[in-house]
C-alpha cells in the first residue's frame, strides 16, 4: 500500500527523560499517527550537533587514530567532534580541526548537513571541506582525547574503508561527500 506524505506523519504526544549523560540524552516519546490511530512508545537520542572535516595536504586526507570505547578498537577517522551549544557548526568544525590536527582552516566549505540515523537521533552532523591550511606544528586535543594524528594517502582510505581501522560510518560519508566535491 502507498501511503500519502501526510499520512506518514506521527505527532509526538508526549515525552520523559530516561537518561541524560554529558554527551546525549535519551528520550521515550509517546507518539501517534491520526491517520491510522496507530499510537506508541519510541525512544529519540537528542544529542548535540557534531561536525565531521574532511583535509587534503598533498594528496593524503587528515586523519586521526585513537581508541574507540564502544567499539574496543583503535580507529582511524577524520577529525571532528561536537559543536558547543550555539556554537556555529562551521566554528566548531574550525576548532576541532586545529585542536586534533594543528591545522588552521582559512576556510570551511559545507559539504552536507545530515542526521546520524533518522530512526532514532534527533541532531545533525555536518561534513565540511577544510581549504586555505596553515600548520600551526601543534594540536591540543581534550583532556580525555589521546590521538595521533596522521597523514594518508587518498587512494589508501578509499580502498581501506571498510575494514576495522576504516570502520566509522562517517568516514564513508565524508569521503563519497569529497568525491562529489570534486565532480563539481
Amino acid at each position: 500500500m502507498n501511503y500519502k506524505d501526510s499520512e506518514l506523519i506521527w505527532e509526538k504526544t508526549g515525552s520523559r527523560e530516561v537518561l541524560h549523560t554529558p554527551i546525549f540524552n535519551v528520550n521515550e516519546q509517546r507518539e501517534k499517527n491520526a491517520t491510522l490511530g496507530i499510537e506508541g512508545d519510541y525512544i529519540a537520542i537528542d544529542a548535540p550537533v557534531w561536525v565531521s572535516i574532511v583535509a587534503v595536504v598533498d594528496g593524503c586526507f587528515c586523519m586521526v587514530r585513537q581508541f574507540r570505547h564502544a567499539y574496543g578498537k583503535i580507529t582511524t577517522e577524520f577529525p571532528g567532534g561536537l559543536a558547543g551549544e550555539g556554537e556555529n557548526p562551521a566554528v566548531a568544525a574550525a576548532r576541532e580541526l586545529e585542536e586534533e590536527t594543528g591545522l588552521r582552516a582559512g576556510r570551511m566549505k559545507l559539504l552536507a548537513a545530515l542526521n546520524p540515523n533518522p530512526a532514532i537521533f534527533s541532531n545533525t552532523v555536518y561534513f565540511y571541506l577544510a581549504e586555505d591550511l596553515t600548520d600551526t606544528g601543534k594540536n591540543n586535543p581534550d583532556e580525555d582525547e589521546i590521538l595521533n594524528y596522521l597523514r594518508v594517502p587518498v587512494d589508501e582510505v578509499i580502498k581501506s574503508f571498510g575494514n576495522s581501522e576504516y570502520c566509522h560510518a562517517f568516514v564513508g560519508t565524508a569521503i563519497a561527500l569529497y568525491l562529489r566535491e570534486l565532480k563539481k
